[in-house]
């Protein structure tokens, strides 16, 4: 098989790319709200009650995540529910639990809530 290496205007594109994606989530608050959506769909009250922050600041964290299309927001009354939009976040979530959260769970004995990984794109 031939590979072919990129060149350095594809590899800044990509770079770019990638960049952008990890700075929407590094922020410990916004990872905790990814882990928590790998599960499933959650309204804003149950993130509020998972993360352990106010209202406001939960709001302007997803308002965040969902400016880079990493999460996705529907209605249901005056209800609002979240979940992961991107593929790719919960392949991030499922290495980062790999690198950091596994061995801990083991450690313990138990099960943090490994994260979805039914989603292969």
């Amino acid at each position: 098989m031939i590979q072919v290496k990129p060149s350095a205007a594809d590899i800044a594109e990509t770079s770019g790319h990638g960049s952008r994606f990890l700075k929407a989530m590094a922020n410990s608050h916004r990872l905790v709200i990814l882990c928590s959506l790998t599960q499933g769909e959650c309204s804003v009250s149950e993130l509020e009650a998972i993360v352990g922050i106010r209202q406001p600041n939960l709001s302007q964290q997803l308002s965040r995540l969902r400016d880079e299309q990493l999460v996705s927001a529907r209605r249901e009354g005056k209800l609002v529910y979240y979940n992961i939009a991107n593929p790719r976040v919960l392949r991030l979530i499922g290495l980062l639990y790999e690198l950091f959260c596994e061995a801990k769970a083991n450690s313990k004995g138990g099960h943090t809530g490994l994260p979805r990984t039914d989603d292969t794109s």
